[in-house]
C-alpha cells in the first residue's frame, strides 16, 4: 500500500486566475459534448419544443391569427423558443444531479483547478445551448412563415432576449437542483413552465384571458420576453418590454446565484 507520505503533491497555488479562462473552456467543451450526446437534452432541448410549434400553428394557428389580426407565429415562435430554454436548463439541471450523485464533482473540486471555474463553465455552456438552441427554432419557425421584418441588427438582437432570460431562469434552476431532489425537481419546474406557456401573450392575446388573469398574464416574465421578442421580429413596442425582461433577469439572478453558490460547492465537496 502507497504511504501518504509517497503520494504526489501539489505544490503552490492552485487557484490561479490566469488559468480560469482555459480551464473554464476545457469544462464548458466537456459539458456541450456531454449535453450532445445525451438523448433527454437534445429531446428536452429541440424536439418536444420543436414539435410543440408545429401542433401550436397546426391547431391554433389560424384562429389565434384570425382573432389578432397578425400571424400567430409572432407569439408562438417566441413562446415555443422560451419553452426550448427552459426544458433544456431543467435537463442540465438533471445532469448536474447525476454528477453530484456520482461524484463527479467531488473529483474535480480536488483536482488542482480554479474551483470558480466549474460553475462559470454551466454558465458559459448554457448561454451556447441557449443561442444553438434559439437559432434552430427559428429556422423551423421560418420553415412555417415566421420572418424578421425589422432587419438584421432587430434579428441579432431577437437572439439575446431568450439569452437574457435563459440565464435568469437557469440561475433558478441550478440553485434549485443542488438543494433538491431530482424528481421534486422536474415535476415542480416542469408544472410551472407548463403554467407559465399557457398564460402567456405567446399562446394567444392578452385579450382572450379573462379579465380576472390578464394582470397575471400581461406582467409574468415570459409575456414580457414574448412581446420583446414579437417587437424586434414583426414591428411594435421593445422599449417597455424589453426592460422588464431584463429586470426580472437580472433579479433572478441576483437572488438565486448565492444560493447555487453555496449550494455547488456544498454538493461538490459531498
Amino acid at each position: 500500500m502507497t504511504a501518504v507520505t509517497d503520494l504526489p503533491r501539489v505544490v503552490g497555488r492552485t487557484e490561479i486566475l490566469r488559468n480560469l479562462v482555459p480551464q473554464t473552456l476545457i469544462q464548458t467543451r466537456r459539458l456541450l459534448v456531454r449535453w450532445r450526446r445525451d438523448p433527454v437534452t437534445m429531446v428536452q432541448s429541440l424536439g418536444f419544443p420543436a414539435l410543440l410549434l408545429v401542433m401550436i400553428n397546426t391547431v391554433l394557428g389560424h384562429q389565434v391569427s384570425a382573432f389578432s389580426g397578425a400571424n400567430a407565429l409572432y407569439g408562438s415562435v417566441p413562446m415555443v423558443t422560451l419553452v426550448g430554454v427552459m426544458s433544456g436548463s431543467l435537463a442540465g439541471a438533471i445532469t448536474l444531479g447525476r454528477e453530484r450523485d456520482a461524484g463527479l464533482l467531488a473529483r474535480l473540486w480536488v483536482l488542482p483547478v480554479h474551483r470558480a471555474s466549474g460553475l462559470l463553465a454551466r454558465i458559459v455552456a448554457e448561454a451556447v445551448r441557449i443561442v444553438a438552441c434559439t437559432v434552430v427554432l427559428f429556422a423551423a419557425g421560418m420553415a412555417l412563415g415566421f420572418r424578421f421584418h425589422e432587419g438584421i441588427p432587430a434579428a441579432v438582437a431577437l437572439l439575446g432576449v431568450p439569452v437574457l432570460y435563459g440565464l435568469g431562469f437557469a440561475t433558478l434552476v441550478t440553485a434549485a437542483a443542488v438543494f433538491t431532489a431530482k424528481s421534486a425537481l422536474v415535476e415542480v419546474i416542469s408544472l410551472g413552465s407548463s403554467l407559465m406557456m399557457f398564460f402567456s401573450t405567446g399562446f394567444v392575446p392578452l385579450t382572450a384571458y379573462p379579465g380576472w388573469a390578464q394582470p397575471i398574464v400581461k406582467h409574468q416574465p415570459m409575456s414580457y420576453a414574448i412581446e420583446a421578442m414579437r417587437g424586434l421580429s414583426l414591428g411594435g413596442p421593445v422599449r417597455g418590454p424589453l426592460l422588464a425582461t431584463i429586470a426580472w433577469s437580472v433579479a433572478a439572478v441576483l437572488v438565486f446565484a448565492v444560493p447555487a453558490v453555496v449550494g455547488y460547492n456544498r454538493a461538490s465537496r459531498v
